[in-house]
């Protein structure tokens, strides 16, 4: 029955690809929609934006999340990934891609791998969610699953109230996860801010089976990535130290 439904999808997906002015999924089944947004403000230096990029690339291309992606229902699942800043500054790096196989993964790792980073503003993780938002309803592709990947270093100082964000998010019934990276590097605000982990905890992740996975370091975040991605798509449950208290 699982081989069935993958062969549908798969000639679904070949003969919508020719749809003119279809949605980039246009229908096409997936077992998720994933929109991976990493913050690119000022605080994310070059070095650590380059460990952003390569992280997700190597995550994605994993044996484990290879084998995530293979054990589900479709065997399937659409990504894209976008970068933010401040409020309005948002740009997709990958456009949406369905990923089933090694092939396909390093495809959309080699677009993260090449594109330069295009924004160096604010943060404001409510304008992420808000984009990311606008990309899954317009995506096309069906799925009994859709999630927001969140990472980043700091907290929401520009836009409108994160929880607002989030909260919208999950009206819609998509999910919020989130990456909280530790970041002690000198490009850090002069100001205190709370322990990231718990303020993403709080106010960043909803929906259900939300969680977060906190990067100790940029270093770790392939590290980091790969662990979340697994869980995520496999739909397995969060542990309650990191699960939404929502």
């Amino acid at each position: 029955m699982i081989r069935a439904a993958r062969a549908a999808g798969a000639l679904l997906a070949a003969l919508l690809a020719f749809a003119p002015g279809a949605a980039p999924g246009a229908g096409v089944p997936v077992d998720l929609a994933l929109v991976m947004a990493a913050d690119v403000s000022r605080s994310i230096d070059p070095v650590e934006h380059t460990l952003q990029r390569e992280g997700c690339a190597e995550a994605l291309t994993s044996p484990e999340v290879l084998r995530a992606i293979g054990s589900g229902m479709i065997g399937a699942i659409a990504v894209t990934y976008i970068e933010w800043s401040g409020a309005g500054e948002q740009a997709v790096i990958a456009p949406w891609a369905v990923i089933r196989n090694q092939a396909s993964a390093a495809a959309f790792a080699r677009l993260l791998r090449e594109k330069p980073r295009a924004l160096y503003g604010s943060t404001s993780i409510s304008g992420g969610i808000d984009y990311a938002v606008d990309l899954l309803e317009h995506s096309g592709f069906e799925s009994t699953r859709r999630a927001i990947d969140v990472s980043g270093d700091g907290i929401n100082v520009s836009g409108r109230a994160v929880e607002e964000a989030r909260d919208d998010a999950v009206k819609k019934r998509i999910t919020v996860n989130g990456l909280p990276i530790v970041n002690d590097r000198p490009s850090r605000p002069p100001w205190p801010e709370p322990p990231i982990d718990g303020y993403y905890r709080d106010h960043v992740i909803g929906g259900p089976g939300a969680f977060f996975v906190v990067a100790k370091d940029f270093a770790s975040f392939a590290e980091a990535v790969r662990h979340k991605l697994v869980r995520e798509i496999s739909g397995l449950a969060p542990d309650p130290q990191t699960a939404s208290r929502r």
